[in-house]
């Protein structure tokens, strides 16, 4: 049976409800890409050919096959990506996309409900708000420095909300010092999605979490 998930465009803010489609597998059986129901749809930006599709297994004969990721068309003109489920709790770290869906992931497991992307939140990454919390995601090289540390940590301040930050990458060891003396969380994004406490703040917020 396909899957349906609530939908709210970040454009217009109007509300949806997508259903998965079936493909055919080569055995004949329907298969359905599995929805992540925790993740955020966010609006297609620059298109790259690796991003548009999703590796689903048929669980009639347990053939792997590569479908379009599920998008949705608002009638506002936004196109919206469905975030697809990974297996397990988490999903493996192959875009930016499944970088920010996994660090959304787990600012709502620790209560963060209404995570959504901030605009001009960082001068690199993607940036994160919720009610309280304010969030950078690194997905890609150089480990983060300092500076990057700071600017979060400003932002965060000037906003009266508390900062978290996830990397793809990991953190230099000056950054590392530096989040320590502004006691900001950083978290290692493994390849498997999980996220990483490497540092006191952050293990003390995973400890929390678990």
């Amino acid at each position: 049976m396909s899957e349906s998930v609530p939908v709210r465009c970040p454009a217009c803010r109007r509300s949806h409800r997508y259903t998965a489609p079936s493909y055919p597998c080569a055995c004949g059986a329907p298969v359905t890409p599995p929805l992540d129901l925790d993740g955020v749809p966010g609006p297609v930006g620059h298109r790259a050919w690796d991003e548009e599709w999703v590796t689903v297994h048929c669980g009639h004969c347990g053939l792997r096959g590569e479908w379009p990721r599920p998008e949705l068309g608002c009638p506002c003109g936004t196109v919206l990506l469905i975030p697809v489920a990974g297996p397990g709790a988490s999903a493996p770290i192959r875009t930016a996309r499944d970088a920010v869906t996994a660090a959304v992931r787990y600012l709502r497991r620790l209560g963060h409900e209404d995570v959504r992307r901030a605009e001009g939140c960082s001068p690199s990454g993607i940036g994160l708000t919720g009610r309280g919390v304010i969030a950078r995601v690194d997905p890609s090289a150089p480990p983060a420095t300092p500076r990057d540390v700071e600017c979060l940590w400003l932002t965060a301040m000037a906003e009266s909300a508390t900062c978290l930050y996830f990397s793809v990458a990991g953190y230099d060891e000056e950054a590392r010092a530096r989040a320590d003396a502004l006691d900001v969380p950083l978290f290692l994004l493994d390849l498997t999605g999980t996220p990483q406490p490497v540092n006191g703040p952050a293990g003390a917020l995973d400890a929390h979490e678990a």
